[in-house]
């Protein structure tokens, strides 16, 4: 990682936080050159924001409830580039997003699941291990993509496969997934190596 510039993170979430606390971990350690100088949160009673607290980080609380969809997009990123954000990453964020042309390309998301198998609206958390067992697939895993203005639908960065197991419960695949996104996120992120200049001040 020596001589890369650090990725200026914008990191949205809505829930536990583990995507947030594994980009914590990463950076702490030297494996991700990048700083997050930014948390958005769609709710305020999670555990992402309290990681996000107790890292120092800067926080916004912008719920979307009783808000037109555009308007509170716009907001989102509006934060993102107040904080001088380059890159912007959805860390277990359950909302479709319209993406401004200034961000396109500049927003990545994390999946658990083989895109574009078990993708799209509803698919999310268990709801989609579920759905792999249920299916009786043998592999499932999880893919990094570039987000668009439909759920699960843009560019493909990344994937890694793990195996089903005969016994898995939707649980252990879960676990076992998310120990995939662990190490498929960062390496994704780090493929960022090119400028990305400041977007702080565009319109």
């Amino acid at each position: 990682m020596a001589g890369a510039t650090p990725l200026r993170l914008a990191v949205l979430v809505s829930g536990g936080g583990r995507t947030l606390a594994n980009l914590l971990d990463r950076i702490a350690t030297g494996s991700l050159a990048a700083a997050i100088v930014t948390v958005v949160s769609s709710r305020a009673d999670v555990r992402a924001v309290d990681i996000a607290r107790t890292a120092g980080l800067p926080l916004r609380i912008l719920p979307p409830a009783g808000r037109a969809g555009d308007e509170w997009s716009g907001d989102v990123f509006a934060a993102c580039r107040d904080a001088n954000a380059n890159l912007v990453v959805m860390a277990g964020f359950l909302h479709l997003v319209k993406v401004p042309t200034d961000f396109v390309g500049r927003v990545v998301n994390i999946h658990p699941s083989l895109l574009p198998a078990f993708g799209g609206r509803g698919f999310h958390g268990l709801h989609v291990h579920r759905a792999v067992l249920d299916r009786g697939c043998t592999v499932s895993g999880c893919t990094v993509h570039l987000v668009d203005d439909e759920y699960d639908h843009g560019r493909i960065l990344l994937q890694r496969i793990v195996p089903v197991l005969p016994d898995d419960t939707p649980e252990s695949l879960a676990a076992r997934v998310f120990a995939a996104e662990c190490v498929a996120l960062p390496a994704a992120l780090s493929a960022f190596t090119g400028p990305l200049p400041s977007l702080k001040g565009t319109p």
